[in-house]
């Protein structure tokens, strides 16, 4: 079992607020808060030693008192085909993630884990493979954010997706501090609509993400348009119905004004049919929503194989039909195992290519 977290606060999952409240409790003026809060996300500072315009004796209370989330980046790999880089990434306790740097264009977007593992065990996805450890800490998804903002370099980390290890809403308050901390001035300073949050389908996380006044974007896997074979694909649909997570997702639209994505993962003879398109296209109709068709990454382990490309096109087309609002995603970086579905750290601590 990993370690216990420290009970000293972890400043890089606390909001200016909370840091200002922190610094006033060890007697110190207000203004505090901003300068570390400046060297905790704007620099990434790494220890407390490196906070010089904070006295001495400050950074010493702060190392007494406090702490900074750090992980290692034990491994990066990029792709040669469209430069997506990965990142390995290992916490105090020893646990091991992985997170991605999608480069498109101009535009650099990272690709964020929220927990170490997953327990919804989608039998497409990879990471469901490795069974659930435990969730990330608000402190630890703002780490990854910087790693993959150190690894972007001169480039600018404009973008964020959380799409990688976990479902995002199982660790809905983590997540939703570490957003905060992400689209804040004082913080990351990512725009709200730059940013993502990918679910498998969790009913009471989507209806409560609605009521957060945030203007990010909800992508929703869905993967089959009947109940019984997405409860197959999907396990979490014996949980919540398909019938609940439409009107969660119609709930989430109406309340915030945005539509959401239907994210779907074409499997060879499973979902890709001509019956399979027309259900897919009636749900987006019925919802408004757009859709991102998503050829299979296959892995070492698949037990799936990706539709041929006339498959492909004769599914996007009948989609398109009746729904314009459909596009063929590019998977990127399949051939470091970066793609979508191909995200996971085996027990061994080693890389899966």
């Amino acid at each position: 079992m990993p370690k216990q977290h420290s009970s000293r606060p972890d400043l890089r999952g606390l909001t200016l607020n909370k840091i200002k409240s922190f610094v006033l409790k060890l007697d110190e003026p207000g203004y505090r808060a901003g300068q570390i809060a400046d060297w905790v996300f704007k620099r990434g500072a790494r220890s407390f030693d490196e906070m010089t315009n904070l006295s001495k004796a400050l950074r010493e209370r702060l190392s007494e008192k406090a702490m900074l989330s750090c992980a290692e980046v034990v491994e990066t790999h990029t792709s040669k085909i469209d430069g997506t880089q990965k990142l390995l990434l290992k916490y105090g306790d020893g646990s091991r993630i992985e997170a991605v740097l999608l480069r498109d264009d101009e535009r650099v977007t990272g690709c964020v884990s929220t927990q170490v593992g997953c327990k919804f065990a989608c039998s497409f996805c990879a990471t469901g493979s490795m069974g659930f450890t435990r969730d990330l800490t608000a402190g630890e998804i703002v780490e990854q954010i910087i790693s993959l903002r150190e690894a972007a370099d001169t480039e600018r980390l404009g973008n964020l997706v959380f799409m990688g290890m976990g479902e995002p809403l199982d660790n809905y308050d983590n997540i939703m501090r570490a957003i905060r901390i992400a689209n804040s001035e004082w913080g990351l300073g990512i725009g709200a609509r730059r940013i993502a949050i990918s679910t498998a389908g969790h009913v009471p996380g989507i209806r409560k993400l609605a009521e957060e006044g945030l203007q990010i974007h909800l992508a929703v896997s869905l993967n089959a348009p009947v109940q019984g074979l997405r409860s197959t694909l999907m396990p979490i649909a014996d949980r919540y119905s398909l019938t609940q997570l439409l009107d969660a997702i119609e709930h989430y639209s109406e309340r915030t004004g945005r539509r959401a994505t239907l994210e779907y993962v074409l499997l060879r003879d499973i979902n890709d049919s001509p019956e399979m398109a027309d259900g897919l296209a009636e749900i987006a109709r019925r919802l408004l929503c757009k859709v991102n068709l998503i050829c299979y990454n296959e892995t070492t382990d698949s037990v799936f194989t990706s539709p041929t490309d006339r498959t492909v096109e004769q599914f996007f087309s009948r989609v398109r039909r009746r729904c314009p609002t459909v596009v063929r995603r590019v998977s990127r970086g399949s051939d470091i195992a970066a793609g979508c579905g191909q995200l996971c750290v085996p027990s061994d601590g080693t890389r899966r290519r």
